[in-house]
């Protein structure tokens, strides 16, 4: 099991980035998938979660705005699309296989989680 993210970096306040989360070892037809993030300092947070039954998608009430999650299961990528970035953005970003195929209660808490990304660092710059 691997999960790979990409497409983080330096970006201004105010713009946009899409990550990437591309997963090779298992299906994603099998198993959903996750967006976390860390802040130097602060806590990990859930972004956003993705089922593979029926795209049912899941986000933590201040991220559901401006953050989108995409599944794409030919291609075994799960991508987040972020816009109106925030210096508060700034994080390590990591995706993660939850071990279910749906995004169970709590799943923002990163339990029900099996395995993880090694992450990709977004860094909002004002």
């Amino acid at each position: 099991v691997q999960l790979v993210e990409s497409g983080g970096g330096l970006v201004q306040a105010g713009g946009s980035l899409r990550l990437s989360c591309a997963a090779s070892g298992f299906r994603l037809q099998d198993y959903a998938i996750a967006w976390f993030r860390q802040a130097p300092g602060k806590e990990q947070e859930g972004i956003s979660c993705i089922s593979s039954a029926n795209n049912a998608k899941w986000y933590e009430d201040s991220m559901a705005d401006r953050f989108i999650i995409s599944s794409d299961q030919a291609k075994n990528t799960v991508d987040l699309q972020m816009n109106s970035l925030t210096l508060a953005d700034t994080a390590v970003y990591h995706c993660a296989r939850v071990r279910y195929g749906f995004c169970p209660a709590g799943w923002a808490t990163g339990q029900s989680v099996d395995s993880w990304g090694q992450g990709t660092q977004v860094t909002v710059s004002s």
